[in-house]
C-alpha cells in the first residue's frame, strides 16, 4: 500500500470521533464588573467581584470582604481571586469564603499616594498626590456600596502591592479602622524620602493582623519593608497578629502571589 495513504489511514483510525453537531458554548462566569459614579473622585469607577461558591445558596450567610488593590481584569484580581477560591476548598480551610472586591485602576500613579516634595518624584510621577480622596472613595463611598448590595459581615481585608502597598501603609497610618486585617507586599515607602516611615506609628484603632512580605528587591525596597514591620511592632506587639516574611527566592514582579498566599496560611480569621 502507498506510504502516504497508510499513514493517513492510521491517523484517522487514531484520531478521536469527531463530534456531531453544533457545540455548544456556555460563558465561565467568574466575577461580575460594578460601575458606578464616585461623587469623592468625580469620575466613574469600576470594581470586579468575585462572590465565594455557595454564596446564592447560603441565603442567611454574611461573608468577609477582602478590598484588593490593583485589582483590573488585566493586573491582579484573576490570580488572587484564584487563591481565594483554592484557599476556600474544604480540605484546606486556610480561610473563610470571602468576597473579593477588585478596585480597578484609572491612575493608580495618581490614586495610590500623597503629594511628594521630591523631584525625582514630581518627574517620574506628575500625576501624583490622589491618595487622600481615594482612601474617602474606600470608606465612604465603596464599602458602603459593597456593603449594601452584597451580605457582608465586618471582616475587611486589603491587599497591596508596590504603590498599592504603599496606599495601604498610609492607610494603616491614618485610616487604620478602615480594614482589619492588611496584607502589604513590597511597599514603595521610599516615596517621599521616607516620609511616612519618618512620622510616628499612631493607629486610629487596633488591626486584628497586619502582614508584610518582600522579595529580594534591593537593599531599599527590604529595608524600607522591615522597618515598616519594626514601627508596627512598637505600637502593637501583644496587641495584634504581626507577620513578616521575606521570599529571598522572589524579586518584585514576582512576589505578590506567593506572599498573599502566605499570608492566607498564617492569618488568624477566627
Amino acid at each position: 500500500m502507498n506510504k502516504p495513504i497508510l499513514f493517513l489511514i492510521l491517523t484517522l483510525m487514531s484520531s478521536p470521533a469527531l463530534a456531531k453537531g453544533e457545540i455548544s458554548r456556555t460563558p465561565f462566569e467568574f466575577a461580575t464588573t460594578l460601575t458606578f459614579e464616585s461623587q469623592i473622585l468625580k469620575q466613574s469607577r469600576s470594581v470586579n467581584i468575585y462572590l465565594p461558591i455557595g454564596y446564592k445558596e447560603n441565603g442567611q450567610q454574611s461573608f468577609p470582604v477582602i478590598y484588593l488593590l490593583d485589582g483590573s481584569k488585566d493586573e491582579d484580581f484573576i490570580h488572587i481571586a484564584g487563591l481565594v477560591q483554592f484557599a476556600n476548598f474544604p480540605w484546606l480551610k486556610m480561610l473563610p469564603q470571602s468576597i473579593v472586591v477588585g478596585i480597578t485602576n484609572q491612575d493608580r500613579k495618581h490614586d495610590f499616594t500623597t503629594v511628594s516634595n521630591n523631584a525625582l518624584d514630581k518627574r517620574d510621577l506628575p500625576t501624583h498626590g490622589g491618595a487622600k480622596p481615594f482612601i474617602r472613595f474606600l470608606g465612604e463611598e465603596l464599602q458602603p456600596l459593597i456593603e449594601s448590595h452584597y451580605r457582608t459581615n465586618d471582616t475587611r481585608t486589603i491587599i497591596g502591592q508596590s504603590l498599592g502597598g504603599l496606599l495601604a501603609s498610609e492607610i494603616l497610618y491614618h485610616h487604620t479602622e478602615l480594614f482589619n486585617h492588611y496584607v502589604i507586599i513590597s511597599p514603595s515607602l521610599w516615596w517621599d524620602d521616607e516620609s511616612l516611615l519618618a512620622r510616628e506609628f499612631t493607629p486610629t484603632s487596633i488591626p486584628k493582623s497586619v502582614y508584610i512580605g518582600v522579595g529580594k528587591e534591593g537593599e531599599l525596597m527590604e529595608r524600607v519593608a522591615k522597618q515598616l514591620h519594626d514601627k508596627v511592632s512598637e505600637k502593637l506587639k501583644d496587641k495584634a497578629q504581626l507577620e513578616f516574611a521575606y521570599f529571598e527566592q522572589l524579586d518584585h514582579g514576582d512576589t505578590l502571589h506567593l506572599a498573599v498566599y502566605d499570608a492566607f496560611k498564617k492569618i488568624n480569621y477566627k
